[in-house]
């Protein structure tokens, strides 16, 4: 039938419906869903952390190399600062990666090593740092923050009620005085 229409238009209006009638096709519904599946797995891959610790880091034992890895992992780059050691390219970060694996070559366990860093360091080097009393405000913050704003929210609401309930109605005219007035009549009847 869509041929039999598109024979009586002209070559110009065909071509201008012609897309159209091709997008509608049902097999295309299924292609346009694998190509956007495709392009979301990309870009999923894409964004996933890259590893930054290079083959000449690694340890020989897999054992030492896993607890290297669990431990740079909760490590922050001090350049970065966003990102843990493992993550980072910096040089300083390759520098900390190396300093842990030597630290556990020599026979330092997992807390050794990170005491050893946090006393060089501090404990802004852990990207989860402990709760103690230097670290109380940045443990707090977040939840006085949301008091703070909570609190405003509440006061600005009940002033907004208290000057829609302090203003006076204004007087009905004359037309609405009608209307109320013949609506509260048919009401009892």
């Amino acid at each position: 039938m869509m041929k039999k229409l598109l024979g009586h238009l002209s070559r110009r209006h065909r071509l201008a419906i012609a897309p159209r009638a091709r997008r509608a096709s049902p097999g295309n519904g299924r292609a346009k869903r694998a190509l956007w599946l495709a392009m979301t797995l990309l870009v999923a891959l894409r964004a996933a952390p890259a590893l930054a610790v290079e083959p000449s880091e690694m340890l020989k034992d897999p054992k030492l190399e896993q607890r290297a890895r669990k431990i740079s992992e909760g490590l922050r780059c001090l350049v970065c600062q966003n990102e843990s050691i493992d993550d980072s390219g910096a040089q300083l970060a390759h520098d900390l990666r190396l300093l842990v694996r030597d630290r556990l070559k020599a026979g330092d366990s997992d807390q050794q090593v990170k005491d050893y860093l946090v006393s060089r360091y501090g404990n802004f080097i852990l990207l989860k740092p402990p709760f103690e009393w230097d670290t109380l405000l940045l443990w707090l913050s977040p939840f006085a923050i949301l008091a703070l704003g909570a609190g405003a929210a509440l006061r600005k609401s009940r002033k907004g009620r208290q000057a829609v309930e302090d203003r006076p109605a204004a007087p009905l005219s004359e037309e609405e005085s009608a209307q109320l007035k013949s609506l509260l009549e048919d009401g009892q009847a």
